[in-house]
């Protein structure tokens, strides 16, 4: 009976419930002063932990972040004006819920982008949909559903994520069909869901960046009005990781 059950929660697709309850067969030891409602309950407890892991590591699949980053790997030590007290802030993703933004700039090698997918792997472990893009990707993935009568879709997928994260912000100037993508990326997801933008250029020089005034007026009103704002500086982290002392260059 134990084998016909265990193959039905299978067939169900119930496998947390059917890895519990091979458990409790196996090792009858803790489980023999338990109530059968507190049995089913340990089963039922299976089943829910194994379907938020599997949602998670879906999130974050579904993402595709550069980095493989995560909080415990956050460097608080290098001097570069990040502040810890705000970051675990951040990372209790309560901006997300409220749909605010984040503004995230910095010299390059500050450490922008991983600590961009970091918050980004802690938004998929709270169950926030999340997506990671470079802006040069985002224009050519814009530029391709033009052409393939797929860019209503497209808009409407980038408008679907809790967080969308924008990367290198800023590094080229935008042609006016970019400008008018990102004013109805920014439009659709204003005020709905939370935007990260992350750029070696200050704030103060977006404006500038974007090259058309009407438009930028209106892309960093959506962007700016409830934005956290993180200002990276100092030395280049990747310097430092990648410094070699003569020894393990002789090495």
């Amino acid at each position: 009976m134990i084998a016909q059950t265990l193959s039905q929660l299978r067939q169900l697709k119930l496998t947390g419930m059917a890895s519990a309850l091979q458990t409790q067969q196996e090792q009858p030891g803790p489980y023999e002063g338990l109530s059968f409602a507190e049995r089913l309950q340990l089963l039922v407890d299976q089943e829910n932990q194994e379907r938020q892991q599997r949602k998670q590591e879906r999130l974050i699949r579904t993402a595709q972040f550069k980095l493989k980053a995560h909080a415990q790997g956050i460097d608080y030590q290098h001097p570069r004006g990040l502040q810890q007290s705000q970051m675990a802030a951040l990372l209790q993703c309560d901006w997300i819920r409220k749909a605010q933004n984040l503004l995230l700039t910095g010299p390059c090698g500050s450490g922008k982008t991983y600590l961009a997918c970091a918050l980004g792997h802690q938004a998929c472990l709270k169950e926030y949909s999340v997506r990671y893009v470079r802006l040069s990707r985002l224009i050519l993935a814009l530029t391709q559903a033009k052409a393939d009568g797929s860019y209503g879709k497209l808009l409407k997928n980038l408008a679907s994520f809790d967080l969308l994260i924008i990367d290198d912000w800023g590094l080229e100037p935008l042609k006016a069909a970019t400008r008018n993508d990102l004013m109805e990326i920014m439009d659709d997801r204003h005020d709905q869901s939370a935007t990260a933008i992350l750029s070696q250029l200050p704030t103060d020089q977006w404006y500038q960046s974007i090259g058309d005034n009407t438009l930028a007026d209106a892309i960093l009103d959506r962007l700016m009005h409830n934005a956290h704002r993180i200002n990276l500086k100092g030395e280049s982290m990747r310097k430092k990781l990648n410094s070699l002392t003569q020894a393990e260059h002789l090495g």
